[in-house]
Order: structure tokens, then C-alpha cells, then sequence
């Protein structure tokens, strides 16, 4: 057991801000913000939610973009001994609501511009919403640059009991004037995070962390990524705190390593290329569409890239002529690094396996992290014996290690289905993935063995989507897939049958009130974005429909 894994991750902050008071943690929008300053930030949060009763055990929602408020509440959460609930910041209303009542969570952080998605849901244990705004802790010369731009667009919130902005939920705190207080001695192995994913079988999942996870996560990303990663390094947190991804690779790896974290609340690629040739990061992490972007952006011609010390792939498949194109524009600005692809799920946190520095093999995500044991099983014996497949043969990639999950939250079933023991005594988890294993040891990734599609790098689950569109009065039934696209690698079409009462007379209208619908009811990553009308889907034998037709 690793000494650094064994602590809670709210003792990784206090241990770099003690250790290094005046390095930078947080660079936003040029506020700077040292790791001294995020503490008394955080121990402020943190007394806020033990002033509205937040207790051990609690679960707060945290639904924020990359803002200074989201990694202070992340923390705060934990040094009061509550759980995280991280949920995309442009979740809607329903996916809200459904987040913080499987999660039974007690106060909810939320961006004030998103604030309307609160209104109507039903959490019967929701007792605070706390909205912060994006403009909270710019300098005062960029704040009323926001307010101009973007802040006075934003409806005005007004604040009753129960719903109170960030600043008036900071002031109900009593702030210990000894910062050491904060709270260290919880157990590492309980759980911390709830982290969202549709897990093997296509339906949405929390999916419970402990602080031995996460801080195995980062401390083993640092290892095999960047080493030397430290004080005065940077690394650009442009993937959400929501995803496995930027959390644990992101935020809390920098925060393991003592770096600034340069955060990007909104992906763009101007902003990213301007960020990489302004800011002179050390460290770059997104997934395959950021670098798609980026290659496409006339403003990475030229950028110096001798900064570098890492630039990862992950959370999705990187294209081969991708990884291709954008070593050649590292090469050509001076990078001493090129791209490197890793994979994981959201079940181990996030990448379990990269590839090395020095040996790139044509569609490998290479070598397990050290202490992360990988094998290759037969896709069939679902009940064992869990017997490694010989190398170069196509199974199921199942893997060990100190990041893998608690569990689902409040799923057993589904839990005994991917965590299971094999002969050797051990849990494993058994990705739903299918993929081979080399001599050398190298992972290949083939498929999803389950059906599930990437959109920008996270997973989106046909069958949920289904489920909303069918919801719609004027629906029969509905499927989802996944199509190519140049940008997206996929986006989501959906194929609709309409009731026969339904006037189809104008299909343009209807396509414009099932935009709407979407936008109304699905998080924008995973809204489609063609519509078919058909008279019928084809269907299999035993009655379903037959996606793989429409394919």
C-alpha cells in the first residue's frame, strides 16, 4: 500500500499548500491564485457547508464548469468528510434532478446562467442551491469586461431560503483562523467522488471512488507521464471536473505535484491556442476532438511548443492520422514530447494504460501503469474460470488495480456483473471492452462490446436517449445511432417513428419541436443532431429493433 495513496485527497492540498504556500495553484482568466490562498478559499467552503448543516457522509452536487469555485467546492466537500457528486455543468433539468436523487444530495452547486435548469425538479433531499458566477473571481478590470460581454445577460436570481449566490453562502462560514484544521483523518478508502457513466450495460450509473482511487489515479499518472511534473510547471485543464479525465488527471494530479492548474471553463479552440502560445503550458490533456481543433486552427502555425513536457490523448480513440499530423506540428514548433494515447474507464477513474515515450505501436494504448495488472479473457465464460487468452487473441480486456471502483451506487447487481473475483482471490474489473494483448504486453482496443457511442469523448448511451425522445407525445418509437463525423469522430441520429394521429405535412416544423425537445431535455453532448422520419424501423427476429440495420 502506497503511502501517498493512503491519505485523503484533501490531505494532498494541504500537504502541497504547506509545503509550497506561494506557488501558483490556480491560473484563471490571469487571476492568480496561490496554493495559500486556495486553502483559506477552501477552509471558507468548507466551513459554508458545515454552516448549512452539511455533515460526514453528506453528498453535495457540484454541477460547475472549469472555475475557481468548482475546485473549492471539490475540496471543501471533502474536508468536511461529504461525498462529491460531480455532474456535467450542462446537464438538463431531468438529468439533475435524477443525479441528485440517486446521489440523495443535500445542496447543490450550480453556474447562475444555468440556474433556470433547477426550477421545477423534484429532490425531496435537496436543502441548499448555491449559484456562483463565472465573473466571481475574475480581477475587477475583467470582471466588468464579463458583465458587459456576458453577465448582464444572465437573468437575475433571486436569492430565498434554501437558494443563496456564493458569496452570501461563503460569508454564513466561520473560517478557523488555524488553517491546519482542515479536516485530514477521514479513511482513505471510503468513498469521495460519485462520477457518472453508463458502465457495461448501457444504463447510467454513479460510480463510487474512494480517495485511495483518485489519488492513486494521479500519483500514477505523474509517474508514468511526467515525472518531473512540479512547482512552476502548468498544465491546461481544459477536460471538465465531471469527467474522470480532467478531475483526476487535471485538477488533482497538479495539485499531487504542486503545478498551476490553467483552467478553461469552455472548450474553444481559439482560446486553447492562444492559452498554449500565451501561457507556455507544460502539460496538455483532451481528448481526440481537442487536437482535431487544434490542427485545424491557423493559430497553432508557429506556436513554440518547446514548453512541453507531456501532451495525452485519452477518453475516447485517437485516429491514427490524427496522432500523425499533430506530432508533425509538435515536431515543427520545437516540442521535445509527441502525442501519447491512454485508456481507462470511468470505473478505474480514468487512463489505466499509455503508451511509452519511446516505442509507439500502431493502434496500441500501450502499457499498464505500474501496480495495474491487465489479462485478456474469453467474452463468453461470464462465470469463470477467468483464464488469460493467449497473446494476439480478441477477448474481453478485464483489469486490477488501486484505482478500480467501490461500486455502483446503490446497484449490487450491476456491481457483481464488472467486479468480480477470479481464481487468483483478487477483484477485477471487467471493462465490457474488446481487445487483444501483444507479447510484449501492449493493449490493443478494438470495441465497445456494449453499445454505446463516443461524442466528443464521453459516452453516450443510445438508450437513454431513446428513452427521452419516446417520452414525446407525439412518438412511437425511436432509435439512436452513432455516425461518422470529421470533427466529432461521432454525433448522435435519431430515427423516429411519429403516431399515425400525427400530422406529417410539414416535416421542417416537426424536426425544429424536436430540436427544441432535445434541447430542452438532453445534455448538449448528447443531443442528436440528425433526425429521420421513418414509417417503420426494422426489427429482429425476437422483436427488438434492429439497430445494427440502421447502422
Amino acid at each position: 500500500m502506497s503511502p501517498d495513496y493512503n491519505k485523503t485527497i484533501q490531505a494532498i492540498l494541504l500537504q502541497t499548500a504547506n509545503a509550497h504556500p506561494d506557488a501558483i495553484a490556480i491560473d484563471y482568466m490571469n487571476r492568480r491564485i496561490s496554493y495559500k490562498s486556495l486553502l483559506k478559499e477552501v477552509n471558507k467552503c468548507a466551513s459554508g457547508l458545515q454552516a448549512i448543516g452539511i455533515k460526514p457522509g453528506d453528498r453535495v452536487t457540484i454541477c460547475l464548469p472549469n472555475i475557481p469555485q468548482a475546485v473549492i467546492a471539490f475540496y471543501a466537500t471533502l474536508s468536511v468528510g461529504a461525498v462529491a457528486n460531480m455532474i456535467h455543468p450542462l446537464s438538463a433539468g431531468p438529468e439533475i434532478e435524477f443525479t441528485v436523487n440517486v446521489a440523495a444530495s443535500k445542496c447543490l452547486f450550480v453556474l447562475d446562467g444555468f440556474f433556470d435548469k433547477t426550477k421545477g425538479i423534484n429532490c425531496p433531499c435537496l436543502r441548499n442551491i448555491i449559484y456562483s458566477s463565472a465573473g466571481d473571481y475574475l480581477s475587477h478590470i475583467k470582471k466588468a469586461g464579463f458583465w458587459i460581454t456576458q453577465g448582464r445577460k444572465i437573468q437575475r436570481i433571486v436569492s430565498k431560503p434554501g437558494v443563496m449566490s456564493w458569496k452570501a453562502f461563503i460569508k454564513k462560514g466561520t473560517v478557523p483562523a488555524d488553517l491546519s484544521q482542515i479536516k485530514t483523518n477521514s479513511d482513505p478508502r471510503k468513498e469521495a467522488v460519485i462520477l457518472y457513466s453508463g458502465g457495461t450495460s448501457g444504463k447510467q450509473k454513479g460510480i463510487l471512488l474512494s480517495h485511495y482511487n483518485i489519488n492513486a489515479l494521479s500519483k500514477l499518472t505523474i509517474q508514468h507521464g511526467c515525472p518531473t511534473l512540479g512547482i512552476g510547471d502548468k498544465m491546461l485543464a481544459v477536460l471538465p471536473m465531471f469527467h474522470g479525465f480532467g478531475l483526476g488527471v487535471c485538477i488533482h494530479s497538479s495539485i499531487f505535484a504542486g503545478a498551476t492548474i490553467i483552467l478553461v471553463p469552455r472548450f474553444n479552440a481559439d482560446i486553447c491556442a492562444n492559452l498554449i502560445k500565451n501561457k507556455k503550458p507544460s502539460v496538455i490533456v483532451g481528448v481526440p476532438t481537442l487536437y482535431e481543433a487544434l490542427l485545424r486552427n491557423n493559430r497553432m502555425k508557429n506556436v513554440d511548443c518547446s514548453c512541453l513536457k507531456g501532451a495525452f490523448a485519452g477518453g475516447d480513440s485517437l485516429p491514427y492520422e490524427i496522432k500523425i499530423a499533430f506530432d508533425r506540428i509538435l515536431k515543427e514548433n520545437n516540442s521535445p514530447v509527441l502525442l501519447r494515447e491512454g485508456y481507462g474507464l470511468t470505473e478505474c477513474v480514468t487512463a489505466s494504460a499509455l503508451t511509452p515515450n519511446d516505442d509507439y505501436r500502431k493502434g496500441s494504448v500501450g502499457l499498464p501503469y505500474n501496480g495495474i495488472t491487465y489479462k485478456i479473457v474469453s467474452t463468453d465464460n461470464t462465470n469463470g474460470p477467468y483464464t488469460p487468452l493467449a497473446p494476439m487473441t480478441d477477448g474481453e480486456i478485464v483489469l486490477k488495480g488501486p484505482t478500480v471502483m467501490l461500486g455502483y451506487l446503490n446497484e449490487p447487481e450491476e456491481t457483481s456483473k464488472v467486479l468480480r473475483i477470479h481464481e487468483d482471490g483478487n477483484v477485477w474489473l471487467h471493462t465490457g471492452d474488446l481487445g487483444y494483448m501483444d507479447e510484449d504486453g501492449f493493449i490493443y482496443f478494438k470495441s465497445r462490446i456494449k453499445r454505446m457511442i463516443k461524442c466528443r469523448g464521453y459516452s453516450v448511451y443510445p438508450s437513454q436517449i431513446e428513452a427521452v425522445i419516446n417520452s414525446h407525445p407525439k412518438v412511437s418509437m425511436s432509435c439512436v445511432i452513432g455516425v461518422e463525423d470529421s470533427y466529432e469522430m461521432s454525433k448522435l441520429k435519431a430515427f423516429i417513428v411519429l403516431k399515425e394521429e400525427v400530422d406529417k405535412s410539414d416535416p421542417d416544423a416537426l424536426q425544429k419541436e424536436f430540436f427544441t425537445y432535445f434541447g430542452e431535455n438532453i445534455a448538449r453532448f448528447s443531443q442528436p443532431k440528425i433526425i429521420e422520419f421513418r414509417d417503420s424501423l426494422p426489427m429482429t427476429k425476437v422483436g427488438k429493433i434492429a439497430y445494427t440495420q440502421l447502422k
